[in-house]
């Protein structure tokens, strides 16, 4: 039976703190690392959005039957849950340690591996650059800009001035404010450790992915640049979060045991506009299933293979159809997505970019693996970023 999202459900395992847990708290200043046991799970945790929207971004409340349900604010998920210790955040969830007050400093990204490397915090040394999936765990699109929980997790201080911050659109809605609200793009921008190996052919050279926690993308940036153009970096430490163990279930279904999610094989084969992939998963009995949903943006990035593969996903186990509207392989999300604070309608939905995540130029920008956001629709008032699609592919998800 399909559940309505109310409130977020604590599914999380705990962090072990001297046989106590602690959720969404601060440690003891007499706590030392000896104390700290990380624990975690692979579920994909919430995004954070709880609300639905329609096609041109309004605020709407559908029940089960009705247009545009099926979003993130109709399913559960394992809600956020965070400690707070001196200079570190522990994600009770996925058992993850993290920098919570990054360096103002800006590395290339061999710089910033070099820097994870030798850093030392709360009396830790095994530190590294966090994986895209990682990074992208604690983004938080309950409404984003920056897409990040600020209670937590503080950014660097900017190094680009003027009323745009960073000269975009995107940019600052008041260069004097120093609220959370007046992040720019280029204070958002961090490294993760996937290095782009994709070698098909007009695939860019010689960048990596980062997440950028002001504007809520995943994006591939030029890795030999330092200085002012060079990215910042968070530090993790913990094992790995969110390896996929896929299983094949010989139906067309494919489960992750990891994350306790099961996806379709194929893709529905279709190229559609948002409101239509909402309504194709909720009337969906693929395999004699009635439960499918559109993925939210975090549950189908986690299943990006940054290992070279074009498109970027495991193609011993899954298929991405050919179209003609959509060469490049974007995928449909459940997750809507505004602009920017100077542009806040919720008329965009976000997508990953299996494929090459072009600009107007038709050159792969930002990479195969890129997760950005388009308008839900053709001829929408809201206007793409470039390279955008309003007909994407889509691959349902279900819950085992």
């Amino acid at each position: 039976m399909k559940s309505r999202k109310r409130i977020f459900l604590l599914m999380g395992i705990p962090l072990v703190l001297s046989g106590c847990s602690s959720t969404s708290s601060t440690l003891s200043s007499e706590s030392s690392s000896e104390d700290v046991v990380l624990k975690g799970n692979g579920s994909v945790v919430t995004t954070g959005q709880n609300v639905d929207y329609d096609a041109d971004g309004n605020v709407i409340e559908p029940e089960e039957g009705d247009d545009f349900y099926g979003q993130d604010a109709d399913y559960d998920s394992p809600a956020f849950s965070f400690t707070s210790w001196e200079d570190t955040v522990i994600d009770n969830n996925t058992g993850l340690m993290w920098q919570a007050v990054p360096s103002d400093d800006k590395f290339s990204w061999s710089e910033a591996v070099d820097y994870c490397d030798n850093l030392e915090l709360d009396g830790f040394t095994e530190w590294r650059l966090p994986t895209a999936e990682e990074l992208f765990s604690i983004s938080d699109f309950e409404e984003g800009w920056p897409y990040l929980d600020t209670d937590y997790f503080s950014f660097p201080s900017s190094t680009i001035s003027g009323p745009g911050g960073d000269g975009s659109p995107q940019g600052r809605v008041n260069a004097d404010d120093d609220s959370s609200e007046s992040i720019s793009k280029d204070q958002g921008q961090f490294w993760t450790s996937n290095y782009y190996k994709v070698t098909e052919e007009g695939a860019a050279k010689d960048v990596a992915f980062g997440v950028n926690h002001a504007t809520g993308h995943i994006k591939a940036y030029p890795a030999s640049v330092t200085g002012t153009m060079g990215k910042h970096v968070r530090a993790v430490r913990g094992d790995e979060y969110g390896v996929s163990n896929f299983t094949d279930n010989n139906d067309g279904t494919i489960t992750d045991e990891t994350s306790g999610l099961m996806w379709m094989s194929a893709d529905l084969d279709e190229a559609m506009d948002w409101e239509d992939a909402l309504d194709s998963a909720e009337n969906s009995t693929f395999a004699g299933y009635t439960d499918w949903r559109l993925p939210d943006v975090k549950e189908l990035q986690s299943i990006v293979n940054y290992d070279g593969s074009y498109p970027a996903i495991d193609q011993s186990l899954f298929t991405c159809s050919d179209f003609e509207e959509n060469e490049n392989y974007y995928y449909w999300t459940g997750t809507s997505a505004y602009f920017s604070k100077l542009n806040p309608g919720y008329g965009y939905a976000w997508y990953v970019a299996f494929g090459f995540a072009v600009g107007n130029d038709g050159l792969d920008s930002h990479g195969a693996g890129a997760v950005r956001f388009s308008p839900k629709y053709e001829n929408s008032q809201f206007e793409g970023e470039g390279g955008d699609n309003m007909l994407n592919s889509v691959r349902l998800v279900r819950n085992i």
